[in-house]
């Protein structure tokens, strides 16, 4: 009797772990196998090379989130420059932003889960929400913040960051 139990669980124990073993070994290279080619052999975006060079020059937290930037801009269509220079002239990079916002987006009010979160939020509204909708960079920081000054600092840091899009 309990050589039978001993038997069953023996069994049951290895229909539990077979899936486990099975799935493991489906996502995993065997040990001879080659690994793939390492990522620095692809190439390295141009853009991003810019933008860590010019977050670290003026070490900003954003540097950890340049990725992050050219990802929002290629996604929403967007001079890949002018997210991460808005960035600049309201927090500093980063330095001064509160509750996830980089951007001192509605007043510095608004909370952002995550950094990231508030690029992405910040991106599509640019691009899509009226009055932003259909503008080029001009028109945009000029509904962004009105001040004659203030585009000019914005588009200054945009040129620092790479003098063309």
């Amino acid at each position: 009797m309990i050589k039978r139990i001993f038997s069953g669980l023996i069994v049951f124990a290895g229909i539990v772990s077979l899936p486990g073993a099975v799935s493991r070994h489906q996502t995993e290279l065997p040990r001879h196998a080659s690994a793939p080619a390492k990522a620095s052999a692809l190439p390295v975006d141009p853009r991003l090379i810019c933008l860590q060079k010019f977050f670290a020059q003026a070490n900003c937290p954003a540097l950890q989130l340049a990725d992050i930037f050219l990802e929002a801009a290629d996604d929403y269509h967007l001079d890949w420059r002018l997210l991460p220079s808005l960035s600049f002239v309201e927090t500093g990079g980063g330095k001064e932003a509160r509750n996830n916002n980089l951007f001192g987006w509605d007043c510095g009010r608004a909370h952002f889960d995550s950094l990231a979160a508030g690029i992405h939020h910040v991106a599509f509204h640019l691009a899509h929400r009226p009055p932003y909708r259909h503008k080029n960079v001009a028109q945009i920081l000029a509904i962004y913040n009105p001040h004659p000054e203030y585009a000019q600092k914005v588009t200054w840091v945009m040129r620092q960051i790479a003098p063309t899009e």
